[in-house]
């Protein structure tokens, strides 16, 4: 490999890398307001009424419905500890939360819960190979982050961080069926695309997509 090829590729990085920087820059963090833990249908009459549908509206969902929608899914619940509404293996709480929406892509801080910029432009169509998945207002995806695991064997980190996806990811079906939600989780995408457009390192993984919002 000569030197002009090795400068071009070198180049070429530090594009990536600034474009990506300043895509970033681009959004604004979303600061969510305070959630609601007082609204919505008894327990058990939410888990009657627990399904999964691939019909959704193209409304958006405000800054309440996106505040309480996180925090039920992964929100701290108690603020002394900085533990959370679903379980995780050893609490690790390695699965990272991002939020598709229509003008870019977002990272669910819990600590401050607010929105942090990652991506600008609509990423949608990359969270999922269903027709709706690129309507839909919102589109979740979850991604375990292994590096916060410890020295855990490969499978482990596999299998717990799945177990722990399906926590979270209860806790959103339960919420969309509390407020008359619309909410399928998704096993079928393409996760090595997925990860390049979230920009993902090495040991980080997408384990499920999810999407939100109003039924059609």
């Amino acid at each position: 490999m000569n030197k002009t090829t090795v400068l071009s590729i070198f180049v070429m990085v530090i594009s990536t890398i600034f474009t990506a920087m300043t895509f970033a820059e681009e959004l604004k963090p979303i600061e969510l307001v305070t959630p609601q833990v007082d609204v919505g249908k008894p327990l058990m009459k939410a888990l009657k009424d627990r399904s999964s549908s691939r019909s959704f509206s193209q409304e958006k969902l405000s800054n309440q419905v996106l505040s309480n929608l996180l925090w039920a899914a992964f929100g701290i619940n108690r603020p002394d500890s900085g533990k959370r509404t679903a379980p995780s293996a050893r609490n690790w709480q390695e699965i990272d939360i991002y939020v598709a929406m229509a003008d870019g892509l977002y990272l669910y801080e819990a600590k401050n819960h607010i929105l942090k910029p990652v991506v600008s432009g609509d990423l949608r169509p990359m969270t999922g190979n269903q027709h709706f998945v690129k309507d839909a207002p919102v589109n979740l995806i979850y991604v375990a982050d292994f590096s916060k695991m410890g020295d855990a064997a490969k499978d482990d980190k596999v299998l717990y961080s799945g177990a722990d996806t399906g926590f979270i990811s209860q806790n959103v079906y339960l919420y969309c069926a509390s407020q008359g939600l619309a909410t399928v989780v998704r096993g079928w995408v393409d996760r090595d695309e997925c990860a390049k457009a979230l920009n993902l390192g090495p040991d980080q993984y997408v384990t499920y997509a999810q999407t939100v919002g109003y039924p059609n």
